[in-house]
């Protein structure tokens, strides 16, 4: 177990001394931006937090090393096309489509070019870079929680004790079960602590994956809003589906004085529509914005870089050191981002639960 966990660390290590640098290092030796500094900050920036129909890698003698991603697409007048994203890689038009660059509407999406110039967006299904990390950490987990199943059902677990990958999993599936019993009470938190295992896995897998910089990590998942109010809209469904007559008789029917039974139904109603859009914000702002510093830190080295070899040297060192420190943060931020979450769904799913003698008491 201890052979294991030192393995673990070291690999977290080496990770970590790559993170700060890649993203930058990665830009700048593709391409060089009409500014003095040689580095456009912002499109160094939102190329990494956005998403795109390619998986870019590195550049390699000028030429972009990159996945290039299935491109479906579904057009009223033309019907169903197939490509790869390739073929629009370098904003060229392809079977009359392309990615919009010049425009504030639909920028960085497919358009359909029609023979006037003007654009339309068709059905777009394809597979972007978001789509593909979905896929790659929904796998991964999916193999992590078999595997670890796979330990418990050919082995005892009463006589012996969890080893590998079940000795890691246990302690994190049962800090999230319990927290579900806490919160949600001994009779109803069986039900949802499947739920909740799965949010705080998923969240927790796609923070970790977006913090490193190379395959396949580096996509933004859980820093992109779609995906969030997607995970925030699953515990708003479950809490109001299946939320009993104790928890609807205190939206609508309140124990409040009379002037005030007409206010609080809006009130409450209001509450819940409000609790998935903090769920959802607070994910993706935190996310986002851990990205954002640590590529603005990195930045400086080619910033600084027209001042001379000693001030680029020391802004290297510093850079680097703080990029570093940032990267921990941000691999703490991500486990307390996808704990909050969890937590907060199970206090919600608990509230849908409450009994009357609790309201009484």
């Amino acid at each position: 177990m201890r052979r294991d966990m030192k393995r673990f660390f070291f690999i977290c290590l080496l990770l970590l001394t790559l993170i700060p640098c890649a993203p930058a290092v990665a830009y700048a030796a593709e391409k060089e931006a009409s500014d003095t500094s040689g580095v456009n900050v912002s499109e160094v920036i939102f190329s990494h937090i956005g998403d795109s129909y390619e998986w870019h890698m590195w550049t390699w003698k000028g030429h972009p090393v990159a996945i290039y991603l299935p491109v479906i697409l579904y057009s009223k007048t033309s019907g169903w096309h197939v490509f790869s994203s390739k073929h629009i890689a370098e904003g060229e038009t392809y079977e009359g489509f392309r990615i919009q660059t010049d425009a504030l509407k639909y920028s960085s999406k497919l358009v359909e070019v029609a023979p006037d110039g003007s654009v339309t967006r068709p059905l777009d299904l394809s597979i972007t870079k978001n789509v593909l990390s979905l896929m790659i950490s929904s796998l991964l987990i999916l193999v992590i929680v078999l595997l670890t199943a796979r330990w418990y059902k050919t082995h005892d677990s009463e006589k012996k004790a969890p080893e590998g990958l079940a000795a890691f999993m246990e302690p994190v599936i049962m800090m999230i079960h319990d927290m579900a019993r806490e919160n949600i009470g001994e009779e109803e938190y069986k039900k949802y602590s499947p739920y909740l295992i799965t949010v705080f896995l998923f969240i927790i897998t796609n923070n970790f994956l977006g913090v490193i910089p190379i395959f396949p990590g580096g996509a933004n998942l859980t820093g992109n809003i779609a995906c969030t109010l997607v995970l925030a809209l699953f515990t708003f469904f479950i809490v109001n589906l299946f939320g009993n007559k104790e928890y609807y008789k205190e939206i609508f029917l309140p124990d409040v004085p009379v002037f005030l039974k007409p206010i609080m139904p809006v009130i409450e109603v209001f509450s819940a529509i409000m609790k998935p859009v903090s769920l959802t914000v607070r994910l993706f702002a935190n996310m986002l914005a851990g990205h954002i510093q640590i590529l603005s830190v990195m930045c400086l080295i080619f910033i600084m870089a027209k001042y001379g070899g000693a001030l680029l040297g020391g802004m290297t060192v510093v850079s680097v050191l703080f990029g570093l420190f940032l990267d921990v943060l941000e691999l703490l931020i991500s486990f307390i981002q996808a704990f909050v979450f969890t937590m907060l769904s199970s206090i919600y799913i608990g509230l849908a639960h409450q009994k009357e003698t609790h309201k009484q008491s």
